[in-house]
């Protein structure tokens, strides 16, 4: 009501006004009706002039869109003009905080792993995230208002968009690679649609893996349980003489000892993937490692090779003894088994840049096309499947060795010619190397020798 006192001093001022009016008129006429009449429609036209002159400014104030400059009045004008004035800025606060808040939405979508597509009522793309439009193949904002299946024409996204039923997820090959995703779509509002796309490839391939590695076991354990069942009923059945039924047991013996290699190897594996990285708080020297090492080599190769294994290398290792004595041992034992009599095998050790340091096992053996290199280390996949399993060897041992020197933050590099040999190295970590009594580092004569240098 603040602004009935300057309406009231108006009024006043236009009714003086039209008084004074009035007076003129009655002296210059002499008729004092005609006075009275005339002041009042004059203080009547000064306060509609008036109200007329404020109202338009007002009007062209809001005309102008320049909201932030309301014009500066008394009375109801000034009191209307001010209210039209924090209305406009109460309400252009509320959109910068909504804008502000879709902007951290859409960033929250932006930044999410999944893919976010959102179609209209007629299937057309209003909005997609980047992961989305590398799903589907799409530009952000050159395809905005285009009909997705005219962009994405897969016969089994299309018939599910117009199936109309999402109530499982469509699995589709992605559009730019080998890929495989998970496609949701959720419907909301009047007609909207929301697309979600998962990229599952890593998914996929575990599974894949799962498969395979159950499919293998099951050929593994089944080969040697077959053949003893054969013996065992072969013993049971037939009479025998002392030397066949000492030849049936020895090989009998083998397939034992077959089925409980690969149980162990399993077994390492499973402990492997589910315990936590070791610490590089236990160290344990490598020489003292490598000398058993080379004890167990020399007795299985029986003296049919030139073994060069006990490395002086003056390094310890942190980590855990167990794990790293099986990853070396993995090495150095499928040398001796796969390397021709009169081959040679060698163990070196050398430092390299920044104070990491590798350890490399070299062998004159048949070599690996390189085809099989980047396999080598899945489980039980194996370049000549026969000859693994008459050496002794599981096809889980370089698996084993990859999840030791990825447990320990290293690495499993391979090199292999065929005809020539190969080089497996395990590249340690600066974190996880240290000298020995302050010696050297490394052999690095011994490493650049002749059977390393060929590869």
């Amino acid at each position: 009501m603040t602004w009935l006192l300057p309406r009231l001093l108006m009024a006043l001022g236009a009714a003086l006004f039209g008084f004074f009016v009035g007076v003129v008129v009655e002296k210059v006429t002499g008729i004092g009706s005609l006075g009275l009449g005339t002041a009042v429609t004059a203080g009547v036209a000064l306060v509609l002039l008036l109200d007329a002159v404020r109202g338009n400014r007002l009007l062209n104030w809001l005309r102008s869109n320049q909201l932030d400059n309301a014009p500066r009045d008394t009375g109801l004008w000034g009191e209307l003009g001010y209210r039209v004035e924090r209305a406009v800025r109460d309400r252009e606060r509320a959109v910068a905080r909504g804008r502000l808040e879709l902007d951290q939405f859409l960033s929250a979508i932006e930044a999410s792993p999944n893919g976010v597509l959102m179609l209209d009522s007629h299937e057309q793309i209003v909005w997609c995230n980047r992961v989305a439009a590398d799903h589907f193949s799409l530009d952000p904002q050159r395809d905005l208002r285009q009909r997705i299946t005219n962009l994405v024409r897969a016969p089994a996204f299309v018939a599910y968009l117009q199936a109309g039923n999402f109530a499982e997820a469509l699995v589709l090959g992605n559009g730019r690679g080998p890929g495989t995703l998970s496609i949701i779509v959720r419907e909301y509002g009047e007609g909207m649609r929301l697309v979600l796309s998962l990229d599952i490839t890593e998914r996929v391939r575990s599974e894949a893996m799962r498969r395979d590695f159950v499919a293998n076991v099951s050929h593994e354990i089944r080969t040697p349980l077959t053949v003893l069942s054969g013996f065992i009923e072969t013993m049971h059945s037939l009479p025998l003489t002392a030397v066949e039924r000492e030849r049936v047991l020895v090989l009998m013996n083998q397939q034992t000892q077959r089925m409980q290699t690969l149980v162990a190897d399993l077994l390492t594996l499973a402990q492997l993937e589910g315990s936590p990285r070791p610490a590089p708080d236990r160290w344990v020297s490598l020489d003292s490692m490598l000398l058993r090492i080379a004890a167990d080599a020399e007795a299985l190769s029986a003296g049919r090779h030139q073994l060069h294994l006990r490395a002086q290398t003056h390094v310890e290792l942190a980590g855990i003894e167990s794990e790293l004595l099986s990853a070396i041992a993995n090495l150095v034992n499928n040398a001796v088994r796969y390397t021709p009599d009169g081959g040679e095998i060698e163990v070196a050790w050398r430092l390299l840049d920044g104070g990491s340091g590798e350890l490399a096992v070299a062998d004159t053996g048949l070599g690996i096309a390189r085809e099989h290199i980047p396999r080598l280390t899945e489980r039980f996949y194996r370049v000549d499947g026969s000859r693994s399993r008459e050496t002794g060897g599981t096809g889980l041992g370089l698996s084993i060795v990859k999840h030791v020197m990825q447990r320990h933050g290293g690495e499993l590099m391979i090199q292999s010619d065929v005809g020539k040999g190969s080089r497996f190295r395990l590249v340690f970590p600066a974190a996880r190397v240290r000298q020995e009594n302050d010696s050297a580092l490394g052999d690095e004569a011994a490493f650049s020798g002749a059977v390393l240098s060929d590869h």
